[in-house]
Parts: structure tokens; C-alpha cells; sequence
């Protein structure tokens, strides 16, 4: 039987400011899968277990698509912290990490019975350090996520009285990637959950704040390999 559950969990109260969630993954298949995933721009902390293999490894931001198969048995547990949460655990410049996935050494095996109860712990024991920088790259961060007229780095930057130099500084010692990047990842995102065969992608271009359609679609197809309504069509199948 082919079997794949997928859950989320929230992190403990003292976490949260930091954290987004857990994502709990555990699989029996009788055939490979695969799943292809665009990362948001966060980092995550990945724990898993592939028949009698543990790892564990530190994701920084995924700048491409992710591609995942998974085989035989499984489970992973990762902490998919909030975009410039994780600066207060690493303490150096988040862009370090961007486009890598770093090992963990000697990894506590946290898959119990209770994964998210042991995330709690790890991160508890790694000792965050209150961080006011870290505090405005996550609300800045959570601005552009939330604001579709957010386009221009420059005029966001004015609207909260930062230069672009500082803004671009901010991102890539808290973020890891640039204030641009991150208005595009988000754009796209919400493309990709709008994305099926009847959408306006005119009508929707203007929704996210793009100057035409055209600008919308080939940012599309340059980040998922395939134009938005290529992409609808195939989500409907």
C-alpha cells in the first residue's frame, strides 16, 4: 500500500516568534515518489530517517526548485523557521546558507513518539539570543508576503524609512536573500495556489502587482519551468 502522511505542528511558546511550524512527514511505499516543491525564503532544519539511515542537516533558502523522492520507508521532522527567524540560532549572516544544506553533527535522534516535543527541546537548548534586527527583518518580511501592492523595493524601503541600501543589508544578514527576491518568491507562490485552467492571468498579474501579464509569465516560467497556464492545466489533471 502506498501511503504518505503529512502533518504540521506548532512549536512551543517561546518559539514561536521564530518559528513558522513543524512539517512531520512519515511514508511506507511500495513505488518511488516524487514530489517537487518551490522553497519559501526561510531557512529549515531538517531531521529524517531512511530505513536504518538518520541525518540531519541545516537547509538554508532555496533559490531553485526542490525536487524530493521518496522510496521504501520513512519519516522526516523539520523546523521551517519564519523568514529571519533563524539569525538568533546561527548568529552570523543568514546568506551563509543560502543554496546549501549543511550536515548536522551528531544530531539528537528526535523521531520518537513525540517529534515535535523534541524539536521543542532542541531549539530550547540552542539558546536563541533576542535579536531587535531579527525582530524587524521577520516583520518586514511578513509585510511583503502579506501586501500584494508591494512591488518596488525602493518605495518599500521609503514606506518604512530605510534606504535600499540598509533594506538589502537587513535581508541578506537576516533573510539570506535579497528584499527582490522575496517580493518575487511570494508573488509566485500565491501564482502557483491561484493556478488552474480558468484563471485571468491578466486579471491576476494586476492582483500582484505586476505592470502586464507578460512580466508575470515569464516569471513564472523562469522559476517552475513551465508557463502559468501550462502549469494550471497540468495542476487540473
Amino acid at each position: 500500500m502506498t501511503r504518505v502522511k503529512f502533518r504540521r505542528a506548532a512549536a512551543a511558546a517561546a518559539l514561536r516568534p521564530y518559528v513558522e511550524h513543524y512539517w512531520l512527514i512519515g511514508w511506507d511505499l511500495a513505488e518511488p515518489y516524487e514530489q517537487h516543491v518551490l522553497p519559501h525564503p526561510c531557512v529549515n532544519i531538517v531531521f529524517q530517517r531512511y530505513g536504518d539511515e538518520f541525518f540531519a542537516e541545516t537547509a538554508g533558502v532555496g533559490v531553485e526548485l526542490f525536487s524530493i523522492k521518496l522510496h521504501g520507508t520513512g519519516s522526516v521532522a523539520g523546523v521551517q523557521f519564519r523568514p529571519g527567524g533563524f539569525r538568533p540560532f546561527y548568529g552570523r549572516p543568514v546568506s551563509e546558507l543560502t543554496g546549501l544544506r549543511v550536515p548536522i553533527e551528531n544530531p539528537p535522534d528526535i523521531l520518537g513518539a513525540d517529534p515535535a516535543a523534541a524539536l521543542d527541546a532542541y531549539l530550547l537548548g540552542l539558546n536563541p539570543q533576542p535579536d531587535p534586527q531579527a525582530d524587524l527583518a521577520m516583520e518586514l518580511a511578513d509585510a511583503i508576503r502579506q501586501d500584494r501592492a508591494v512591488s518596488r523595493v525602493d518605495r518599500f524601503a521609503e514606506s518604512r524609512g530605510l534606504s535600499v541600501r540598509a533594506l538589502q543589508r537587513i535581508f541578506s544578514d537576516y533573510v539570506g536573500v535579497s528584499p527582490k527576491w522575496v517580493v518575487l518568491r511570494y508573488r509566485i507562490q500565491e501564482a502557483i495556489e491561484l493556478a488552474g485552467p480558468d484563471v485571468n492571468w491578466a486579471a491576476l498579474a494586476a492582483e500582484l502587482g505586476y505592470s502586464d501579464q507578460a512580466h508575470l509569465v515569464r516569471d513564472f516560467t523562469a522559476t517552475i519551468g513551465v508557463s502559468p497556464a501550462a502549469y494550471g492545466v497540468q495542476r487540473a489533471r
